[in-house]
């Protein structure tokens, strides 16, 4: 690791002051701590926002507002989140492992780096890490990449578990910068690659978020799938968010993320669309699976992604629906 300072900001305005010097925030650390680890990341100053008071999950409006420091652990306990926003909490207990539940944040989690093997190994080329190196994932092993929102320089998977319940119940991410706050919904709130990988969300230079607001709660199925190769402390192969609300044996209506399968956490109304009004049944769910898949691309060790996505989806709707 190479040397840094570290500071202590007291408040919001001090940490986004802090930033405007070319500090970079700290909270959690569990991502950026491993990147500094392994000099894939090489911040000269660290501002720490611990003391920032940003850690509170309180009612808004209808629905309710999560503290950009508020750990993970906090917030798939609150009884709150759990009653009301049950997907967001079954997300989160299906990420990381004790221990980084207890010390991640909302706000961390949300910036965490979309990532694989080749981003980490400073011997591979990777446009992420080395803008004009090329990508050794295409040709490499790939099996945990993206089929969705690739691009010829990335086609690293977004990991996270968190923000893909966030996309399902249309979170909005609340953000103080240089120009003023900010409202980013979600869906707007991660950037697919393209030709340029290095940035990874929207979010500007000195710009911080301060807390993801949650809408009121839909009463509605919420169900979190999560297919991995073991049971725990895995990212998913393919992940499945679904918020479903039946009327008289027909989907009344129905709000869909996807995890694993894109460079950013993945949602497709045009899936939502055909499932809206219909009764549940396989063929209706295979219709759907087509739809979110009509664009999907493998690159050899992850072509399984594809008709294992179709098969979460199924067996999720099923489940949803089935209330």
């Amino acid at each position: 690791m190479k040397p840094f300072t570290l500071d202590h900001a007291e408040n919001a305005p001090a940490a986004l002051s802090a930033m405007g010097e070319g500090a970079t925030a700290i909270a959690g650390g569990t991502n950026l701590v491993d990147l500094m680890k392994l000099q894939v990341a090489t911040p000269e100053r660290l501002v720490s926002i611990r003391r920032t008071g940003l850690d509170s999950i309180v009612p808004d409006g209808t629905g309710l507002r999560i503290g950009a420091l508020v750990t993970n652990a906090d917030c798939a306990a609150d009884m709150r989140v759990r009653q009301d926003w049950p997907l967001l909490s079954q997300a989160i207990l299906a990420g990381a492992s004790p221990q980084l539940r207890n010390r991640a944040t909302t706000g961390g989690n949300l910036c965490q780096r979309t990532r694989c093997g080749y981003f980490y190994d400073t011997t591979q080329a990777c446009n992420k890490r080395a803008p004009g190196s090329g990508c050794a994932a295409r040709d490499g092993f790939n099996r945990i990449h993206a089929v969705l929102g690739t691009s010829d320089a990335c086609i690293a998977t977004y990991p996270g578990d968190m923000a893909v319940a966030l996309l399902a119940l249309d979170a909005v991410v609340l953000t103080e910068g240089p120009f003023g706050p900010r409202q980013i919904p979600l869906a707007m709130f991660h950037r697919e690659p393209g030709d340029d990988p290095t940035r990874d969300n929207v979010l500007q230079p000195g710009e911080l978020i301060t807390a993801v607001r949650l809408p009121a709660p839909t009463g509605g199925i919420q169900v979190y799938r999560k297919v991995r190769d073991r049971a725990s402390y895995a990212f998913a192969l393919v992940s499945v968010a679904a918020d479903v609300t039946m009327d008289e044996g027909r989907i009344a209506r129905c709000a869909l993320a996807f995890g694993s399968l894109g460079t950013v956490p993945w949602r497709d109304s045009a899936v939502e669309a055909a499932l809206m009004g219909e009764k549940p049944s396989p063929a209706l769910f295979d219709r759907a699976a087509e739809i979110l898949l009509r664009q999907a691309r493998g690159f050899g060790a992850n072509d399984f992604k594809i008709p294992l996505a179709a098969r979460a989806l199924a067996a999720t709707l099923a489940q949803a629906t089935k209330g």
